[in-house]
């Protein structure tokens, strides 16, 4: 890896060309707001293209770090000036299926698409951020830029595999932190937040020691939906009366509702399934509503 490209000079881009550039890596880069990051970018040793094609010339590896919403506009227009020589490695955060629309416009154009999931903030890890990569490349690949400060693993060679496992993630991480932002709001409202907080450690510290915790968080929907769905209608009216949305309090109203609905749907009794519980097992035989 001698020449890289980025199309997209923000926080990722601006962080990992930067860095690679100080390893003597020649680094280009494309931005619409060139004007604004040329200096930045000169100052780190990066060449700035005032067109596209120009920046991607000669690169052996074209990143693509772009917002989300403009991930397939670029791969389309790299698609008409890329070489069947270079690489493509899309490290946006986006759906599996726009990864494989975006892997369509460049492998129509004769050059080679890696998609990359970064599993964590660039900064501070710089270059050292986790990255999952996927495509029929991924594997040698990710020797290429481990060997430049990367930490890069291939997961598969099917394109979406690497983006899927950020997205579900995404669904945990970033829905803890909207739970805590509706929980910890309301109880402050309620003067309760040391007792909330008092009780939520005790729990996370059982939950810590448990050696099937999906299994059991699974099961106490399975079993116990209905139940926990009319609680947190009432949950939801607890933080109205206070006035807050209750906008996590009511989806999880509505899943528990929904699986619970979706097992009657399919003749499944919680009762009759094997003990001890398979969450996995359990999932295959509800598919999602889309199959």
């Amino acid at each position: 890896m001698k020449r890289v490209a980025f199309v997209g000079f923000g926080e990722a881009g601006g962080i990992l060309g930067s860095a690679l550039a100080a390893k003597g890596v020649q680094v280009s880069m494309y931005d619409l707001r060139r004007d604004l990051l040329r200096e930045q970018a000169v100052a780190a040793g990066v060449r700035v293209g005032d067109t596209l094609a120009g920046a991607i010339d000669g690169a052996d590896i074209v990143v693509s770090a772009v917002t989300a919403q403009a991930d397939l506009e670029v791969a389309g227009a790299v698609a008409r000036c890329i070489t069947p020589d270079q690489i493509y490695l899309d490290i946006n955060s986006v759906s599996p299926r726009t990864k494989q629309h975006a892997l369509a416009c460049i492998e129509g154009a004769g050059a080679r698409y890696v998609e990359a999931a970064v599993m964590a903030p660039v900064p501070p890890y710089g270059l050292a951020v986790p990255m999952l990569l996927a495509g029929r490349g991924a594997a040698r690949l990710a020797v290429v830029l481990n060997a430049a400060g990367f930490n890069a693993r291939a997961v598969s060679e099917k394109v979406g595999v690497a983006s899927a496992a950020k997205m579900c993630r995404s669904v945990m991480i970033k829905g803890i932190e909207a739970l805590t932002v509706e929980c910890l709001r309301a109880a402050r409202l309620y003067n309760a937040e040391s007792i909330v907080l008092a009780s939520l450690g005790e729990t996370f510290e059982k939950m810590r020691d448990d050696a099937d915790l999906p299994g059991y968080l699974v099961s106490r929907v399975a079993e116990h939906g209905r139940r926990r769905a009319a609680e947190m209608r009432e949950v939801s009216q607890t933080l109205q009366e206070v006035g807050i949305t209750p906008f996590m309090s009511e989806a999880c109203a509505r899943l528990q509702d929904s699986i619970v609905t979706t097992m009657s749907q399919r003749g499944i009794d919680y009762r009759s399934l094997p003990v001890p519980f398979d969450w996995r097992a359990f999932f295959d035989g509800l598919p999602g509503e889309t199959s």
